[in-house]
């Protein structure tokens, strides 16, 4: 326990640690050092952005995808997933329906879907900006060119999701079809910092093949790249993909990660994911007093929500949805955070 407290006050002093130490701090987890390690990031944290949880508006613009990722249930090998895809009018709809209950921030999501060409696109950020010039627009759609990205940007696009999913070659080949490689999507991360985006990554915490070793290169990864957002979570099995038998992460270790990527980069926003709550009832909660300070309830309209299941049992009614903000407010409140619903950007 004594080393482990040792890489702790050091992580929270120089916000750095080899590969080696990372190791260590995951290799010797317990309870203890957990508990110590979400104060220490809930302090940061709250040095820097008060107890103020953002909220963001998910629009889950399209579930059709060329891509055949092993662990994603929209993959284009799953023909059991009933497809759909948003319009501009049914986005600019979310949009205004958020806008009304105070969000800011609105998130287009979606897998890589070629209708959503740079021109769909750019027509639909460039009349989101026009209409919310106070909001801030996020996309996560995926690997697109150094072009379309420059695109995007100019269009009027402010963030860009992207996960890395892992910081390990190897391990990138066994969670994703040959057609897709570990270089471009770091290429892709380190084209979106170089045009000018807010850039996120993030990985899944217990993806099959996973070794702590991967996980600690992961945190070193994010240690020198330093994110502006970072999403992680739990990964949940899909009954319709290769890894359907798989066991789910631990959203226990989620959130000792999340308290730890917080303590490498504290002003990082870190979303309390979907996924999170999906598997454990107040993982939220949870993954908010380990050091997250983002949410994103869900803006989809009502009719596609359950089509876009990237894991099973995905929460699509309830306190992720906007309709039920009083309640998550609550929630929040409850626990001594309080929702914000205005743009928050990172603060350097």
């Amino acid at each position: 326990m004594n080393n482990v407290l040792r890489l702790i006050d050091k992580l929270e002093k120089e916000h750095s640690l080899t590969v080696q130490e990372y190791e260590e701090l995951i290799e010797w987890r317990d309870d203890e050092a957990a508990k110590i390690l979400a104060q220490k990031a809930d302090s940061v944290r709250k040095g820097i952005y008060s107890n103020k949880v953002y909220v963001r508006g998910l629009i889950e613009v399209s579930n059709i995808c060329k891509n055949n990722c092993l662990y994603c249930g929209i993959r284009s090998g799953n023909k059991s997933c009933e497809r759909y895809r948003l319009t501009k009018e049914d986005i600019l709809e979310c949009c205004e329906a958020g806008y009304r209950i105070g969000f800011r921030t609105f998130v287009m999501q979606g897998g890589e879907d070629p209708y959503f060409t740079d021109e769909v696109l750019s027509d639909i950020i460039t009349e989101i900006k026009k209409r919310y010039p106070d909001a801030a627009v996020t996309l996560s759609l995926g690997e697109r060119s150094y072009e379309s990205y420059r695109i995007l940007k100019e269009a009027g696009a402010d963030r860009y999701l992207l996960r890395h999913e892992t910081a390990n070659e190897m391990h990138y080949g066994k969670l994703h079809p040959k057609e897709m490689s570990y270089s471009n999507r770091m290429n892709c991360l380190r084209n979106l910092r170089e045009i000018g985006f807010q850039v996120g990554c993030g990985f899944m915490v217990g993806s099959p093949y996973q070794e702590e070793s991967y996980i600690a290169n992961d945190l070193k990864f994010i240690e020198e790249f330093k994110p502006d957002m970072c999403g992680i979570g739990p990964f949940i099995p899909h009954k319709d993909t290769p890894f359907r038998d798989e066991k789910a992460g631990d959203p226990s270790f989620t959130c000792y990660l999340l308290s730890i990527i917080r303590l490498i980069h504290p002003p990082i926003l870190l979303p309390a994911t979907t996924a999170l709550g999906s598997i454990s009832g107040d993982g939220r909660e949870r993954g908010i007093m380990a050091g997250a300070n983002v949410i994103m309830p869900n803006l989809s309209p009502q009719n596609v929500r359950r089509k876009y299941e990237l894991y099973n049992n995905k929460l699509y009614s309830g306190d992720e949805a906007a309709e039920a903000l009083e309640s998550l407010k609550k929630k929040m409140l409850s626990i001594g955070y309080e929702i914000s619903t205005e743009r928050g950007d990172i603060k350097k």
